[in-house]
């Protein structure tokens, strides 16, 4: 399997795994959120492709996908906005995200292939760099190994209002060994920074010129042997 990065389209919504397509953990305030008691609902699906709408027009990209090349199945995600565009983001215990930050919500994988999540990650800190931002910072949490169990998550005291969605939060060991540096410690919702500076800049921006350098020289390359190469000679 061959595994491609790419920035997310909005036509291509519906490609979308289906939980990545109806939760709406980070995107809507859990005030606007019907108690299931009530009778009433909300199309979540229909609200998150909104919101991605939303941010794209307002602010630009704001999703990379993993894409098998082969069948075109998304094979994992990567969410990411500024926080005054998260309604969830000003609810944790570890609130509130620098202004300075762009707000990494979450990283989704359903593949096997090694590496996945952090090329996902990669691509992300590449777009922020190449849009000029200083920072990202993202709300980790704290696994159990009893993670599932409602016994265990009702000990684990998750003070997150409006309920919590564990597979849309970034794993916190994953954070701190992608670079990531504690900014605020909490027993199960640390919060973590990492600095794009302009050196990261300068570095994206080099391998850049010189991936475009070494396409040149192969086309130039190409050209040359085609030119030389002997003409067929025709039979008297």
């Amino acid at each position: 399997m061959t595994v491609a990065i790419r920035a997310l389209d909005l036509d291509k919504f519906e490609t979308l795994p289906r939980h990545v397509r109806r939760c709406v953990f980070w995107e809507v305030d859990p005030a606007a959120i019907p108690d299931p008691a009530s009778g009433r609902s909300i199309d979540s699906e229909f609200d998150k492709e909104a919101w991605i709408s939303m941010v794209m027009l307002d602010w630009g990209r704001c999703a990379q996908v993993a894409v098998d090349t082969e069948s075109g199945r998304v094979m994992g995600t990567a969410f990411y906005a500024p926080p005054g565009r998260v309604p969830r983001a000003r609810l944790f215990p570890t609130s509130p995200v620098s202004p300075d930050a762009v707000l990494l919500t979450s990283v989704r994988v359903d593949t096997a292939v090694p590496g996945t999540a952090q090329r996902l990650v990669d691509a992300v800190l590449a777009d922020l760099v190449q849009r000029g931002v200083r920072a990202v910072e993202a709300f980790g949490i704290v696994r159990s190994s009893g993670e599932g169990d409602p016994a265990v998550e009702a000990a684990l005291e998750d003070p997150v209002p409006g309920g919590l969605c564990p597979g849309c939060m970034v794993d916190a060991h994953f954070l701190a060994d992608s670079g990531f540096e504690l900014v605020a410690a909490h027993h199960r919702f640390p919060r973590y920074r990492l600095e794009l500076d302009e050196g990261l800049g300068w570095k994206t921006a080099v391998e850049s010129a010189l991936d475009k350098l070494v396409i040149m020289a192969m086309i130039d390359v190409e050209g040359r042997e085609r030119v030389a190469a002997p003409s067929p000679v025709g039979r008297v």
